[in-house]
């Protein structure tokens, strides 16, 4: 599916939308889906030689937040999105999806340099455990069997995708927690999808796990502050947790901080 285009920016007053200068201006894309997204996007909106795109690929977040126009949907394929590269005269891509979202990472970072465009990855740092945690470290779904025992309890916090890799956790209780109620049923025998919106609090992960009377987290690091509050409350009730790591990193400059980013925004003009 090809994108949709929200022009939203055509009613701020934002720097690209003003004729600051007869200079050419560089021309940006961010490819958005994470909540650091809208913090780079905001950012940006005060720098006055950039104009950006954002580039969401479901409209889950709501697109006025970024402040910029917004295209929402699939590219159709590397060659549509090398194509809209070249009709949109882009001169630097920042990549700010998910750390799991690595279809989307692979494709810049091999169009990108064919093309002569800078790109950025913009990673936030991984989660990292305690002396108080108890985690487990997968490298994929398939081996949480190997460690939950079963007719545990386990909280999936990993989304509804790719739910058939943990089909060996057949003989657990599985509760998968999901942002908007599925229109599908949950492929476990013994399980159900459980519906948060958050933002939440640690001591709403503790009333939730002990009301669920969870034995097993299972989440991917993620990293970031969203996520956190039910590693908190696991580490207070005491509650093992499975981590899956990320997946290999993409060959392409990574920064991690928005300040960082800016500087190296600077240094395409």
């Amino acid at each position: 599916m090809t994108g949709e285009f929200h022009a939203f920016a055509a009613k701020t007053s934002l720097p690209y939308v003003e004729n600051v200068s007869r200079q050419r201006k560089t021309r940006v894309l961010l490819l958005a889906g994470t909540a650091e997204a809208r913090n780079i996007a905001s950012a940006l909106s005060r720098e006055p030689y950039i104009v950006m795109t954002v580039s969401l690929a479901r409209p889950e977040r709501v697109p006025h937040q970024f402040g910029w126009p917004v295209r929402i949907g699939g590219w159709g394929g590397s060659e549509a999105y090398r194509h809209w590269l070249i009709r949109e005269g882009i001169d630097a891509v920042i990549d700010a999806t998910h750390p799991f979202a690595t279809e989307m990472s692979q494709r810049t970072a091999k169009i990108a340099p064919e093309l002569g465009i800078s790109a950025v990855r913009f990673m936030r740092p991984a989660w990292l455990p305690t002396k108080n945690d108890n985690w487990t470290f997968l490298n994929v779904p398939e081996e949480a069997a190997a460690h939950i025992p079963e007719n545990a309890t386990v909280f999936l916090a990993t989304g509804r995708r790719d739910l058939d890799r943990f089909a060996n956790l057949d003989q657990r209780r599985i509760l998968c927690r999901v942002r908007d109620t599925p229109q599908s049923t949950i492929p476990f025998q013994n399980g159900q999808f459980v519906v948060t919106r958050g933002p939440v609090t640690v001591n709403d992960e503790i009333d939730h796990f002990d009301e669920l009377k969870v034995d097993w987290i299972v989440t991917r690091n993620s990293g970031g502050h969203g996520g956190w509050p039910k590693l908190e409350a696991a580490r207070a009730l005491g509650l093992p947790v499975a981590v899956l790591r990320r997946p290999p990193p993409v060959e392409m400059v990574k920064i991690s901080t928005v300040a960082e980013l800016l500087q190296w925004v600077r240094r395409r003009r």
